[in-house]
């Protein structure tokens, strides 16, 4: 219980210092609001526009979680694949490393082109870029089994289904739950990019859109309190993400038994 509360405590101190030391800054030098403003004001922003972004943190939220499980059930379902057959991972895996290695600013205006709706568009944008650390992830902890247990498999004559259902599976969700916790996070910077790169406004719009509409306003207070949601959310799907992946090994794994 102790170092629960020191996960919590000692960060929480360590930012209360650090607000503490901006806003004195911005107080003492007299900086002007639309420069940078103090975390004073950006909160006050954060109450008085909670209306408009609150409902693009809906939007971009949205995107993120879609984008998410379609990464995840992308990724296992190829990973799936990738194991089945060392000649299958040689052939397509350098096209999964290509699919990281592209910058989705790039190729995020050619999807919105073909895909009519922007919302969708802006999902598969998101998804290809959370989709790669699921499949690096997964494909390594299905490969990384006990090579006694997997004699032992053998011998027994178990088949691919019960191999990769009671020895692989088991194996790699360390890994799996590694990717993750990266891919949730990649999910919300591919759904923050992709409404950068469709520019979509109305109340259909995402925080992208709220920080593009501050900055042409000045609005600098306001482009503070969508960057604080886009961080909050981040670092809420991080610690949904560990808290799933204590609750799935906490049991059972090295990996969480252990108190180091």
């Amino acid at each position: 219980m102790r170092r629960k509360v020191q996960r919590v405590v000692y960060p929480l101190m360590v930012g209360l210092v650090l607000l503490g030391i901006w806003q004195g800054l911005v107080t003492g030098l007299q900086l002007p609001a639309y420069l940078v403003p103090s975390p004073t004001l950006v909160m006050q922003t954060l109450v008085t526009d909670w209306s408009a972004l609150g409902m693009a943190l809906w939007v971009t939220l949205k995107i993120t979680l879609l984008a998410f499980a379609l990464a995840t059930l992308t990724g296992v379902l190829i990973s799936f694949l990738f194991v089945q057959s060392k000649l299958i991972e040689t052939a397509l895996f350098p096209y999964a490393v290509l699919l990281q290695v592209t910058p989705i600013v790039a190729v995020a205006p050619l999807i919105i082109i073909w895909v009519k709706d922007p919302t969708l568009a802006m999902v598969i944008c998101a998804t290809l870029v959370a989709l790669f650390p699921i499949i690096s992830n997964t494909t390594l902890g299905l490969r990384s089994i006990d090579p006694d247990l997997q004699s032992y498999f053998k011998l027994q004559r178990a088949s691919r289904l019960q191999v990769l259902w009671r020895l692989r599976i088991p194996s790699a969700l360390p890994y799996f739950f590694g990717g993750l916790r990266i891919s949730s996070g990649l999910s919300l910077i591919g759904a923050v990019v992709a409404e950068f790169v469709a520019g979509t406004g109305g109340t259909g719009a995402g925080l992208a859109y709220q920080i593009l509409q501050a900055g042409f306003q000045l609005n600098i207070a306001r482009m503070f309190a969508a960057l604080l949601l886009i961080s909050l959310t981040g670092v809420a799907l991080f610690v949904l993400m560990a808290w799933l992946s204590r609750l799935a090994l906490g049991g059972w794994h090295a990996s969480e038994l252990s108190h180091d």
